[in-house]
């Protein structure tokens, strides 16, 4: 008896379009925050004087930004194998976008918080 090869179906195609919808969320959420960092109070909790405009809400904006920017790249890279092969994630690209999506949920919830 062989051992066969396990045939993937359509699943590599729906983790790069769950992967996709998440990305695109991810988007919006950070849409929002440097809406609402854009639209703050000009000078309202400063923290530095040395970087105009950096405030809570920057801090926020910038976060959610890097996270995305780490999810974008991980995306990327996933879709890339799927499409050579059905291989599993690395520990490393399930780490990446695990930080990323909490520092993109502290950076929301913060904005939220601090912005009030």
């Amino acid at each position: 008896m062989t051992v066969e090869s396990r045939d993937p179906g359509l699943q590599p195609e729906r983790t790069v379009l769950a992967w996709r919808r998440t990305l695109i969320s991810l988007l919006v959420v950070d849409l929002f925050i440097w809406r609402r960092w854009l639209s703050a109070k000009s000078g309202a909790g400063q923290l530095s004087t040395l970087i105009p405009g950096l405030d809570y809400q920057g801090i926020c904006a910038l976060t959610a930004a890097a996270a995305t920017i780490v999810l974008g790249s991980v995306f990327w890279v996933r879709s890339h194998q799927l499409h050579h092969g059905p291989e599993e994630a690395s520990a490393t690209l399930v780490l990446a976008s695990a930080l990323s999506i909490i520092a993109l949920a502290c950076a929301a919830v913060a904005a939220i918080v601090l912005g009030g």
